[in-house]
């Protein structure tokens, strides 16, 4: 063999062994697209299925703040009727506050003149008793 059919050997058995490399970097590249491809699928299906439940929950989330709402309104218009109760149960609390007053004074002012009246019956009662005795001591003089 020639030095050129030698050279030309190498070089065939050259691509023969990048061949076979390439062959087998093709079959890894195209293994890894697969996986990457079936995890594309994966992902998507598991998108829809969140994307679908997130629907449902929003729906379901909307319903009840609509509800909350009206909740609400009813609760602020049952306490706006309720907040003049509170005023009038103040109004009578100051009015039975003041009453109480009143009362502790009158009971004072009639305490001080039954005090009054006592003393103006024990002293009728001494009158009474000294005009007695001036006059049994004017009786026996007699």
């Amino acid at each position: 063999m020639t030095v050129g059919q030698i050279a030309a050997l190498i070089a065939a058995l050259a691509f023969a062994i990048l061949v076979v490399f390439l062959v087998q970097l093709l079959l890894k590249v195209s293994k890894t697209m697969d996986n990457v491809n079936n995890t594309i699928i994966e992902t998507t299906k598991t998108i829809e299925i969140v994307t679908k439940d997130v629907d449902v929950l929003s729906r379901e989330v909307e319903g009840l703040l609509t509800k909350s709402n009206i909740l609400l309104e009813d609760v602020n218009g049952k306490v706006q009727t309720i907040d003049p109760l509170f005023t009038a149960i103040a109004d009578l609390s100051e009015s039975v506050s003041d009453l109480n007053d009143s009362s502790r004074k009158a009971v004072s002012k009639l305490s001080d003149a039954s005090k009054e009246s006592a003393k103006l019956g024990v002293a009728a009662k001494l009158g009474r008793a000294a005009m007695k005795l001036k006059n049994n001591k004017k009786g026996d003089t007699k």
